[in-house]
C-alpha cells in the first residue's frame, strides 16, 4: 500500500483529496501548513507528497519544497496551484516538483499522476521492462513485442505506449498524454493524439489478440491486459 501525504489548507479540498487516495488504495497522512507538512515529510518515509502551493502559516507550498529538498528528502512531489500560467508551472518545476496540477483538476487525474511519480521512481531504481498480458516493452533496449513478435514502432508511438503501460489499467486524459507525449499543452481542437492512438491500435491489433487500447468516453483512454 501506498504512503502519500497531503498538504492542503482548504478543509473541503483536503477531504475529497483524502476520500478519492483512500478509495485508490493508499494510506494518507495530512497537514495543513507547510510548516506541518514539512515537519511530516522530513521525519517520515512517504511514496509520494500532494502539495498545495497556497498555504498559511509563514510557509507557503514552494517555500516548504525548496526546505524539504535542501533537507535531502527526495519523495515524489504532485503540486497542486490555481495559477496555471507556464511560467508559474516552470517555477513549480524548478522549486524541486516532479508535477504539476492546475485546480481544479479531476480526481481521476489526480490519481494517475501520483501513480506514474511513483511508476517512475520505481524505474528509476530499477525497472527495466512493462508486461501487460502478451505485451512487453523494455526500457533499455527500447523494443517492443506482443506475444514475443516484434513491434516496429515510430519513437512518438512508442512513447505513448510507455506511457499507457505505465498506467496501465487506469484512465488517462488527453491533456496527460500530450503534456508527457508531446511536452507541451492540450489544444483542445486537435486530433493529433486520436490519430497516434489509431496507429498503435492497428499495431498492437496486428498480433492477434484481443483489443488493449480502450476509450473511455469524455475521459480518456485505458490500457490493460485482455481478458
Amino acid at each position: 500500500m501506498s504512503k502519500v501525504l497531503v498538504v492542503e489548507d482548504d478543509a473541503q479540498t483536503l477531504a475529497e483529496i483524502v476520500e478519492a487516495l483512500t478509495d485508490h488504495g493508499c494510506a494518507v497522512e495530512t497537514a495543513r501548513t507547510g510548516r506541518d507538512g514539512l515537519v511530516h515529510a522530513v521525519g517520515n518515509d512517504y511514496d509520494a507528497i500532494v502539495l498545495d502551493r497556497m498555504l498559511p502559516g509563514g510557509l507557503e507550498g514552494l517555500g516548504m519544497l525548496s526546505a524539504l529538498r535542501s533537507a535531502g528528502v527526495q519523495t515524489p512531489v504532485l503540486i497542486l496551484s490555481a495559477l496555471s500560467a507556464v511560467d508559474e508551472r516552470v517555477r513549480g518545476l524548478r522549486a524541486g516538483g516532479d508535477d504539476y496540477l492546475t485546480k481544479p483538476f479531476d480526481f481521476i487525474e489526480l490519481t494517475a499522476r501520483l501513480d506514474a511519480l511513483m511508476r517512475r521512481r520505481d524505474s528509476a531504481s530499477g525497472v527495466q521492462t512493462y508486461q501487460v498480458g502478451p505485451l512487453r516493452l523494455d526500457l533499455l533496449k527500447r523494443e517492443v513485442t506482443c506475444a514475443g513478435r516484434p513491434i516496429a514502432l515510430l519513437p512518438r508511438e512508442y512513447r505513448l505506449l510507455e506511457y499507457l503501460m505505465e498506467h496501465e489499467g487506469q484512465v488517462v486524459s488527453r491533456t496527460m498524454l500530450f503534456e508527457a507525449v508531446w511536452d507541451y499543452r492540450l489544444e483542445e481542437r486537435t486530433n493529433v493524439i486520436d490519430v497516434h492512438i489509431s496507429r498503435l491500435r492497428k499495431k498492437l491489433d496486428a498480433c492477434g489478440h484481443a483489443p488493449m487500447i480502450e476509450t473511455v468516453r469524455g475521459s480518456g483512454y485505458l490500457l490493460r491486459a485482455p481478458d
